[in-house]
C-alpha cells in the first residue's frame, strides 16, 4: 500500500513539474529582442551576422588568443533559445543536438553550449565566466554586461535580427 501512495506521489510531482515548465516557457514571456550579451571585458562590440553564426556554430573558440568563448545556451522550449536555432542555427532543436554531439565527437570542439534554465542563471553565468556569451530577453539584461550589437544594431533597433 505505501508503494501506491508513493508512486502516485511521483505521478503528481512529475505532473507538477511538466506543467509548472509550460507556464515557465510560455509566449506571455514576452515578444522582446534578444540581447546578445557578455561581460565588458571581452574585447568585442559588435559581430556580423556571419559572425555570430560562426562563433554560435563553434567555429570561433576564441575571443583572443587567451579568452575562450564559452556558449551559454536556453533550455529547450524557451522563447530565447527558438530565436537562437531559427534565426542563427537554422536548425531544429533535434539537428541542433545532433551538430553538436556530432562536433564533439569529432574533436572539433571541447564541449558543447552549456545549457542554463532562466534569463537570470545565463546573467550570473556571464557575469562569472570569462569569455562566456548568452541570449536573454533585451529587457532583462542587467547592469555590468555588455550587449553586443549585431551589424551594428542594438536590440530595439529597426533591423535588428533576433526577434
Amino acid at each position: 500500500m505505501r508503494a501506491i501512495k508513493i508512486h502516485r506521489f511521483q505521478r503528481a510531482i512529475l505532473l507538477a513539474a511538466v506543467l509548472w515548465t509550460g507556464v515557465a516557457s510560455s509566449p506571455a514571456a514576452g515578444d522582446a529582442d534578444i540581447a546578445i550579451v557578455v561581460r565588458p571585458d571581452v574585447p568585442v562590440d559588435n559581430l556580423t551576422f556571419g559572425e555570430l553564426r560562426r562563433l554560435m556554430l563553434g567555429d570561433r573558440q576564441f575571443w583572443t588568443s587567451n579568452l575562450r568563448v564559452t556558449l551559454l545556451v536556453r533550455s529547450p522550449g524557451t522563447r530565447e533559445r527558438d530565436v537562437v536555432l531559427k534565426n542563427i542555427y537554422r536548425m531544429s532543436e533535434a539537428q541542433f543536438r545532433q551538430y553538436w554531439i556530432a562536433k564533439v565527437f569529432r574533436a572539433e570542439a571541447a564541449a558543447g553550449p552549456r545549457i542554463v534554465y532562466s534569463n537570470d542563471m545565463a546573467t550570473e553565468l556571464t557575469l562569472g565566466i570569462a569569455g562566456a556569451v548568452a541570449f536573454v530577453e533585451a529587457d532583462q539584461v542587467p547592469k555590468g554586461l555588455k550587449v553586443l550589437k549585431i551589424d551594428g544594431k542594438l536590440p530595439g533597433e529597426k533591423g535588428y535580427v533576433l526577434r
